[in-house]
């Protein structure tokens, strides 16, 4: 009974500050309407107040169950607000394309996005686990999921309900793992109606927040075996989307 009080707490939690969030930020408008709209893939527009409404309430829900998955929920919302403000209109797509032009002395916002994330899922991981090992598969799968909920944020709703199905699992079990996954839950499940209706999307900032809880989630509840197997996974499906994103952008370019 506990363990489903404090489940559905998080999860209650993380709703109305989403939702709290959005009215204040519509409400407000900081810099004007303009700076919080953008054209989603069918030329529609669409606002951004339901990502860093839903940074900010997810980090507020995990932080409360473990504070370095606050922190890094809060880096990764914060590494994807400045790539979608910084970013906006960068046809670059793909770590290597970013990797790339750094190395040409350039500093895109993919490649703070990519450093920035990284660095606070080996923080949270490090703070999380132990053994050094374990510190380190942590950090992979906090930066991993991060980036695999961003990659599937291609069409309405995807982003937001890829978190709701991958939560599931981790309600299941006891602890702060099921307490994580519930907050991640409970902001998407806010946003979700806009979102699927195409009124408001996540954009980076929400989609990274809210993968980052997700693999905050996995690893609370896991042991080593259990980041060895989300970590390969995660890494293969970031593989996978490098190769999809290459080929995207060179279809573009062909055009």
């Amino acid at each position: 009974m506990i363990n489903r009080a404090r489940r559905t707490g998080s999860f209650g939690l993380a709703v109305a500050l989403s939702r709290a969030g959005i009215a204040g930020l519509r409400a407000k408008a900081p810099g004007g309407r303009g700076r919080w709209e953008r054209q989603n893939h069918a030329g529609r527009t669409v606002e951004l107040y339901a990502g860093p409404a839903s940074a900010v309430a997810v980090a507020v829900g995990a932080g409360r169950v473990r504070p370095a998955a606050g922190f890094a929920v809060l880096a990764a919302g914060a590494c994807g607000a400045y790539d979608d403000v910084a970013g906006a209109g960068d046809a670059r797509r793909g770590f290597r394309a970013h990797l790339a032009a750094l190395r040409d002395g350039e500093v895109t916002s993919g490649a703070v996005k990519l450093f920035g994330i990284s660095a606070a899922g080996l923080v949270a991981g490090a703070l999380m686990k132990e053994r050094p090992l374990d510190k380190v598969l942590a950090g992979v799968v906090i930066a991993g999921a991060a980036h695999f909920v961003n990659l599937v944020d291609v069409r309405p709703g995807r982003a937001a309900g890829a978190v709701l199905a991958l939560g599931v699992p981790g309600l299941l079990r006891a602890g702060p793992g099921a307490e994580l996954a519930a907050a991640a839950m409970g902001a998407a499940a806010a946003v979700l109606p806009d979102d699927l209706g195409e009124r408001a999307m996540l954009g980076d900032t929400g989609a990274h927040a809210l993968g980052a809880a997700l693999g905050a989630a996995v690893v609370a509840g896991s042991g080593r075996a259990g980041l060895a197997a989300h970590a390969a996974a995660l890494v293969t499906a970031a593989a996978y989307g490098e190769k999809v994103s290459e080929a995207a952008g060179a279809a573009r370019v062909n055009r």
